[in-house]
Order: C-alpha cells, then sequence, then structure tokens
C-alpha cells in the first residue's frame, strides 16, 4: 500500500483548468472543500432527526483550525463572512486615531472612514508613501514610525499589498508602534504566507482566495488586548455570555465572540474548516516555500521576454503576485495575448497582475510562454 503524504494530497486538490493564474481574485475550491461542501448540503438537504446539531459543531472546528494556522487560541476567533465585516467590527471599535494608507484596497479605508463618519470617535490618519525609495507605495515600519502621532491608538495594513504584491514586515512594524493596535487585513496571503500574526492585534482574513474555501468564509482573530480595547458596537444575541438570551439583553461578552451578530453558515464554516486542516497537515512554511519557488518561475519568464516586472523580486518582500507593467501603449496587446492563450490573470491600472499558488501545472506554463510569446513579436489582435 502506497501512503499518500499530505503535500501530495494537498496538491491534487488543484483542480481547475490550465492557464489559471488569479489566485489573487478568487481561488478555485478545493478538491477537499468541494466534497465538504457535497457533503453538508446533503446533510442539510435531508435534515435527518438529530442531524442539524452538526451545523452548529462547525463553529469550533474552524475556530480550531484558524488557531491551528494563525497561533491565537481559539477562544479569540470569532467566524466572519469575509474579509471587510471583520474590518468594520475592528474600525468602528476603536476610539483615537489609525495610521493607515489610503492606497489600500478599500475594504481597510472604508472602514476607516464609514466608522469615523458614523461615530466619530475614531479618525482615520492618512499614510504618506515615499514615492522615492525602493518601496515606494508599499506600507514599511519607517514610514510607519515617522507618520505616528500621539493619538495614533491603532495601525492598519495589508498582508500582502493587492497591487503591488509587496508583503509588509508585520515584526518591524510591531516594534516601532509600541502597544498600539495592529490590525491585518489578511486576505492576499493568508494560507500561503508564512506571516508572524503573533505580532498583530486583529487578523482579519476570508477564505475565498488563497485558502479555496469559496465565498462566504473567513474569520475575526483578537488578542487579549484587543479584546480589551475594542468596542463591539455591532454585537448580536450569539455576542453574549447567554446561549439563548430570551426576555433580555445582556451585554456583550469580554471576548472575540462578542464580534459576532448571528448564527453563522455551517456549511460556510466545514468549507473552510476542510481547506484550513488540509493546509495545517501540510503546514504554511511549506506551501510558502512552493508559492514563492513558483513566483520565481513567472518572474523568469517575463525577464526571458523582455516583460517589465514591478513587483518585488526580494523573496523577504513578496508571495504569490506577480505584477507585470508593459509600456501604458502596449498593455492592451499583452492583454489579448493572455485571453487569446487561455489565461486567466487580472489587468488593473496599467498593470497585469498574475497570481501563483503552491501547484502550477507546465501546461498553464506553456500557455503563459504562448502568451508572451505572441506578445513580445507584436502580433496584433
Amino acid at each position: 500500500m502506497t501512503l499518500v503524504s499530505p503535500v501530495e494530497t494537498y496538491l491534487d486538490g488543484f483542480t481547475e483548468e490550465p492557464g489559471y493564474l488569479d489566485y489573487g481574485r478568487i481561488g478555485p475550491l478545493a478538491r477537499a472543500v468541494a466534497a465538504e461542501a457535497l457533503g453538508q448540503i446533503e446533510m442539510l438537504s435531508r435534515a435527518r432527526y438529530g442531524s442539524l446539531g452538526h451545523f452548529g459543531e462547525q463553529d469550533l472546528r474552524m475556530r480550531a483550525a484558524v488557531a491551528a494556522v494563525t497561533g491565537f487560541r481559539a477562544d479569540q476567533i470569532a467566524a466572519q463572512p469575509n474579509t471587510s465585516m471583520g474590518l468594520m467590527h475592528a474600525m468602528f471599535g476603536l476610539t483615537g486615531d489609525v495610521l493607515l494608507s489610503p492606497a489600500d484596497f478599500p475594504s481597510v479605508p472604508f472602514a476607516a472612514v464609514r466608522a469615523a463618519e458614523a461615530l466619530h470617535v475614531a479618525v482615520p490618519l492618512w499614510l504618506e508613501a515615499d514615492e522615492t525609495s525602493m518601496t515606494a507605495g508599499c506600507v514599511t515600519p519607517g514610514q510607519v514610525r515617522d507618520q505616528l502621532t500621539a493619538t495614533t491608538v491603532a495601525v492598519a495594513v495589508s498582508l500582502v499589498d493587492s497591487r503591488t504584491g509587496f508583503k509588509v514586515d508585520l515584526e518591524g512594524i510591531r516594534q516601532v508602534i509600541g502597544d498600539r493596535l495592529l490590525i491585518v487585513d489578511a486576505i492576499q496571503g493568508f494560507g500561503v504566507v508564512d506571516a508572524a500574526y503573533d505580532a498583530a492585534d486583529v487578523v482579519v482574513s476570508g477564505g475565498q482566495k488563497w485558502v479555496r474555501a469559496g465565498w462566504g468564509t473567513g474569520f475575526l482573530a483578537l488578542s487579549d488586548r484587543a479584546v480589551e480595547r475594542l468596542t463591539p458596537v455591532m454585537s448580536g444575541f450569539t455576542g453574549t455570555a447567554m446561549g439563548e438570551p430570551w426576555d433580555d439583553v445582556p451585554p456583550p461578552v469580554r471576548a472575540a465572540a462578542a464580534f459576532r451578530v448571528s448564527n453563522a453558515d455551517g456549511v460556510a464554516q466545514a468549507r473552510f474548516a476542510a481547506a484550513l486542516e488540509e493546509i495545517a497537515a501540510v503546514g504554511v512554511p511549506v506551501i510558502a516555500a512552493a508559492v514563492s519557488g513558483n513566483a520565481q518561475r513567472l518572474i523568469d519568464l517575463a525577464d526571458e521576454f523582455g516583460i517589465p516586472v514591478s513587483s518585488s523580486r526580494d523573496v523577504r518582500e513578496r508571495a504569490g503576485l506577480v505584477v507585470l507593467e508593459p509600456p501604458r501603449e502596449r498593455l492592451t496587446a499583452l492583454g489579448a495575448a493572455l485571453h487569446n492563450h487561455g489565461v486567466t490573470a487580472t489587468s488593473r491600472g496599467g498593470t497585469v497582475r498574475l497570481s501563483v499558488h503552491a501547484h502550477l501545472a507546465e501546461e498553464t506554463v506553456d500557455m503563459l510562454r504562448g502568451a508572451f510569446t505572441a506578445y513580445a513579436a507584436g502580433t496584433a489582435y
């Protein structure tokens, strides 16, 4: 009998068609997730006697799976339907100023601005990037240190910037901000970046991208310090210490659970847990190394055809995003070449973003090479 290693099982779970390089937008469901979803839906559709309690058990399963990947305790984690909702909870719960980049993915600045507009207790401080440095437009510890104020109570960053692919230095930022809260939108690196989550007070992510668990999956993880300092503004009946608080409205519990509004989707939690259990079995460092190696293959291929790469080449500053920035007048030609060769990527703001995971099929590489060949030859489409 041949034993299959966790790595082999994990890599075998990539079932999307060749040419897919867009995990930064959406990760096609992992094989284990698809199987989990089918099983859970079958159970829900039949609703056999005594079976419905099973869905309530998925919350603890999901929180334990998130804990295994992040290092937070299970009781420090609350389910969220997506990253944006978790960020809203964090920003609305702040009292004081939060330092963040206006160039971050809209979920972060929108949460900060909406909280300021509604409650007038948290004010966004916009980080001014150093456009002359090698990390122009990226959030670095030095930039954060130089722009902290006496009223800054929190700093919010993306683990991986969605436009540049830059991976932030969480430990470096923690060193310069002292005991201020560090809020991390982890969606563009969660599951594939070996991040120092213990440096953060708030970690928020969904599972629809690199985790490949589909929409409706996510979590909010809070350090004990964050639980003490954040106000659970949007806290529903599941955010109390009582199972079902009939005829009373008790205060929110002093825990991450206070940031729940209602019961979570048990099927979505099961999908998320199934994906994370596979990741934990392999180990994020192993996955991160594979992603980095595949990203290097794409960078080398772009170099071979003279296509400028604007994302970082430093393995310490990159994850799975490779950003190409051809001359503006040639952007359409590159997009057309990728389309005509069946390569799925994201084109945005004058760049083309390739998102590569731990599994990279040789057929995908061949398709990308064909697209680059056509682009370099100046073929009219």
